[in-house]
């Protein structure tokens, strides 16, 4: 692979905000007309970097996410977000439904009610 498709070796070090704004920035200047094509390509490869990057953190992230679901037995469990996650039984299920709802609050009657 040339050295202008090598991905920046510091890009692996940034963090999701950094790589993003980063990402951002080039994403802007793109965008503009005053780029010669020679850049914008190399603009490309090094979006598509940072591209990775941030792809990379998000699953990173969703690994670390866990959901606390309260048991109907008031017990707190820590379980894994997402495909990992087991499905619920049939109890929480239940439990969950039977969670009060709230009514939205009703309009109140406006007839005497003044605009400004």
């Amino acid at each position: 692979m040339p050295d202008s498709e090598q991905p920046d070796p510091g890009d692996a070090e940034l963090s999701f905000e950094e790589a993003f704004a980063k990402l951002e920035g080039i994403v802007r200047d793109m965008e503009s007309d005053r780029i010669p094509l020679r850049d914008l390509i190399e603009r490309y490869e090094q979006g598509t970097s940072l591209y990775k990057v941030c792809q990379e953190r998000l699953e990173e992230a969703q690994g670390r996410i866990e959901t606390i679901r309260r048991r109907a037995n008031g017990e707190v469990t820590l379980e894994p977000f997402g495909e990992e996650a087991p499905a619920p039984s049939s109890n929480e299920k239940k439990s969950a439904s039977a969670v009060p709802r709230t009514r939205s609050p009703q309009p109140a009657d406006t007839d005497d009610a003044e605009l400004f």
